[in-house]
């Protein structure tokens, strides 16, 4: 008889999820601690909530004494917490098992159960247009003036509600699942109260994962955009935002379903192309408040960069206070709406996107190397 085989066959769990990403939606709950092979089969999911109190890691506690001589407990080395906000290894943390089903079965609401099938639509009460009159008492019209974008997003999603994945990771910088006149919709959202919204590592890898997801499974993408550009700074050069903010590029570029960008304050330099104001890149609607100031750089800090004399720099600041005008004169913009009209016109946005829906939906074919 033969021997026994001392190594048996490797299991083929970890290339099925491979597979099957962005075909299906994965979901990964981690409710206790998980080392090895365990935790790689979370990792290969969509979407990783932890339960506090649970860990994830490639080695746990005694093999890390072992291997290197460190002393930690499981929390440190993995806990949920650290895993949400740190690593954004997972991506949202739930305070208990019964929080950590909620979290799935509202994620999985908004999503098709393939990647054949368009996201299921759910019309409500809520779901038809009306003013959001009480936006222009969130939306400073200075641009150094910080405030919560989640307050736009409570005002313009149906029935105020939206979930937001990874809140604690990457908090310059919002991905929500929402709907709008009933239809799912992801929101990439730049966040004013976290370093002016400037995109750096964690939020650039953030939103290029979730835009992956909003691609791969037909969500139309809101951009809500207010950023003074990606993070500069030899740290941020250091870490990679270069790279991070291609990835992000890429993945926003690669987008298949509608896009709708609004930029509600300010969008400079990279920034703004990395929030999809692209007007030309098969984009839906590329909108803009009265007040936005947009440019390569912000005039004041470009100018003296630059070393420009008063004439220069005069003119510099006074085409930058043209605003949204000058570029919808030049139809960079669809339109320069009052903020009030967000959501109606954003609803427009979508009725004219239906047309696409003729198609039958089929999972992401996409060339080239991801940066």
């Amino acid at each position: 008889m033969p021997s026994a085989c001392a190594w048996p066959r490797a299991p083929n769990d970890l290339q099925m999820l491979a597979r099957l990403s962005g075909r299906v939606p994965l979901v990964a709950l981690v409710l206790g601690p998980s080392a090895g092979h365990g935790a790689l089969c979370a990792l290969l999911a969509d979407f990783v909530v932890m339960v506090r109190g649970a860990a994830l890691f490639s080695a746990g506690p005694p093999l890390v004494a072992a291997a290197l001589g460190e002393t930690v407990t499981a929390q440190e080395l993995g806990g949920a917490e650290m895993q949400t906000t740190e690593s954004g290894v997972a991506h949202n943390l739930a305070q208990d098992e019964d929080e950590a089903f909620a979290l799935a079965r509202g994620y999985l609401s908004f999503l098709p159960g393939s990647a054949w099938a368009r996201p299921p639509r759910a019309e409500g009460a809520d779901s038809g247009r009306r003013s959001l009159d009480a936006i222009l008492d969130v939306v400073p019209t200075a641009d150094a003036r910080p405030y919560d974008v989640r307050a736009v997003v409570e005002l313009l999603a149906d029935e105020g509600r939206a979930l937001e994945l990874q809140p604690g990771y990457g908090a310059s910088l919002l991905t929500l699942l929402a709907r709008l006149g009933g239809r799912p919709v992801a929101i990439v959202a730049n966040q004013p109260a976290v370093r002016a919204g400037a995109i750096d590592v964690p939020a650039a890898e953030k939103a290029a994962h979730f835009l992956e997801l909003a691609d791969a499974f037909h969500l139309p993408v809101v951009f809500l955009a207010d950023n003074p550009g990606i993070m500069a700074g030899s740290r941020a050069e250091r870490a990679g935002t270069l790279r991070a903010a291609a990835r992000m590029y890429a993945a926003q570029a690669r987008v298949r379903s509608p896009k709708l960008h609004v930029t509600l304050r300010k969008a400079f330099g990279f920034g703004s192309s990395l929030m999809a104001m692209n007007p030309f890149d098969a984009q839906t609607l590329t909108l803009a408040f009265p007040t936005a100031t947009l440019g390569a750089l912000p005039a004041a800090s470009g100018g003296a960069a630059a070393k420009l004399g008063d004439l220069d720099q005069a003119q510099l600041e006074g085409d930058q206070a043209g605003g949204p005008w000058s570029s919808a004169e030049s139809m960079a913009y669809d339109e320069v709406i009052d903020p009030r009209e967000l959501r109606n016109a954003l609803l427009a946005g979508l009725a004219l996107s239906e047309g696409r829906e003729a198609q039958a939906p089929e999972p992401a074919r996409h060339t080239g190397i991801r940066p």
